[in-house]
């Protein structure tokens, strides 16, 4: 009984522990889930893409402009969720953007024309822009109530997230109908929304988790009497966002062709190639908040942006298929935390105003990706147009770089964001700086 007691006493919140880490840890695990099942539904859907396109009978011109619905939809949710989130709260509107988002995962399925599936896609587009605005601005709440940088965790968590829906979906798809499987993720979705919601509703309020103000708290109490230095730095971070998001976005649809077209790899390792990409993105992500707090931000965008540049310059140009993949691992690392910081630094500077600027840039960055590569592709060589994907990397750094002094004037934005003391007390350095 005396070792129980000490393990009780050792639990945030328990016996001797501190109730407001707990609640604090609570609504990470909450927010945790949100993301994951944000990444997961959205993977879910693509794996079935092809199969709808077969039950509607749309030729691939009718199928591109039908998916141009996810796009339009999420670009004009974004640019209106930031009002949502400071009107009702960045909570509620997370849960009831999970709620119609895997509601939507429903629809598809019963449209019979591409005309039938862009208007139900709208709904879809909408509700995952909503979400992942909604969410981000969460996170930033949460890294200055925690006093760590733990933003990196919540994108790993919508990565793997991704990897176990597209990996399910891969495994179901012989099986299961797109109606049986895409009403099954519905149910999940709505299961996880109802077990995850109570402890992120629940929580603490931002203002109240923190012992101190914060900048960034000063920034999302007041996000409409944004300055205009202010206004140019969220963007400056949306456009970094934008750089990295077009590098997701044409390692998503090139890597493959690339490796069996240039380099005459096999077809199943020519598909490992984009898996890499991602597995190494997701393990950066999880190694985010460690690199945040050794590095600091600014350290953490510049080094990743010439990690990224690197990595992307040899999977363009690498003559062996070994070499190209080893490129696409390290792009992966490189990338991985860049989005997330530059999302979070916007969010820190406006709330989720900034949140939503930053996401709005990031997203067309990633819309833009593929067919700026394919246009590319068709005047030069792919290997040659994979290579803006490193000159947009190297961008990044730079504009990272030049953003340096863009923080807070108790901390500069590179300056290390000290370890948790030893007493368990947490540390006074803000990290979402």
């Amino acid at each position: 009984m005396p070792l129980l007691n000490k393990l009780r006493s050792a639990v945030p919140g328990g016996p001797g522990g501190d109730p407001a880490a707990a609640s604090l840890s609570r609504v990470r695990v909450a927010l945790t889930l949100f993301f994951a099942l944000d990444g997961f539904l959205f993977a879910g859907w693509v794996v079935r893409i092809p199969a709808i396109k077969q039950q509607t009978g749309a030729s691939a011109s009718d199928l591109g402009l039908a998916l141009l619905g996810v796009s339009a939809g999420a670009v004009v949710t974004m640019m209106l969720t930031g009002r949502l989130c400071r009107r009702y709260g960045s909570r509620a509107v997370t849960v009831w953007s999970a709620v119609l988002l895997s509601l939507s995962m429903a629809l598809p399925p019963l449209t019979g024309s591409a005309l039938a599936l862009g208007l139900v896609l709208l709904v879809f587009g909408a509700a995952y822009g909503g979400i992942n605005v909604s969410m981000n601005s969460v996170a930033v709440d949460l890294v200055a109530a925690m006093r760590r940088p733990v933003m990196p965790g919540f994108h790993a968590a919508f990565s793997l997230g991704g990897m176990l829906g597209a990996g399910i979906g891969g495994l179901v798809a012989a099986g299961l109908s797109p109606t049986a499987h895409l009403v099954g993720l519905t149910v999940v979705g709505l299961v996880v929304t109802a077990v995850a919601a109570p402890a992120l509703l629940s929580g603490p309020a931002p203002a109240a988790a923190s012992t101190s103000a914060s900048a960034g708290t000063a920034a999302r109490s007041a996000p409409a009497r944004l300055t205009g230095r202010t206004r140019r730095l969220v963007v400056l971070f949306g456009l970094i966002a934008l750089c990295t998001a077009y590098g997701e976005g044409a390692m998503a649809d090139w890597s493959a062709l690339h490796l069996e077209q240039d380099l005459h790899a096999h077809p199943g390792v020519a598909a490992a190639g984009y898996s890499l990409f991602a597995l190494a993105m997701t393990a950066g992500r999880l190694s985010g908040t460690l690199l945040l707090e050794r590095l600091g931000q600014t350290r953490t965008l510049v080094a990743g942006g010439v990690t990224a540049a690197a990595g992307m310059l040899l999977g363009a140009l690498a003559p062996t298929v070994g070499l190209a993949l080893t490129g696409f691992a390290v792009a992966g690392l490189g990338l991985a935390n860049i989005f997330p910081v530059a999302v979070g630094r916007a969010g820190e500077l406006a709330g989720p105003s900034g949140v939503a600027a930053a996401s709005t840039l990031g997203y067309g960055g990633m819309l833009l990706g593929p067919p700026a590569i394919g246009f590319l592709a068709e005047w030069f060589s792919l290997p040659a147009a994979l290579t803006t994907v490193a000159v947009l990397a190297g961008a990044a750094a730079v504009l990272a770089y030049g953003a340096r002094h863009a923080s807070a004037p108790d901390r500069a934005p590179d300056a290390p964001v000290p370890a948790r003391a030893a007493t368990g007390e947490r540390t006074r350095a803000t990290t979402a700086r």
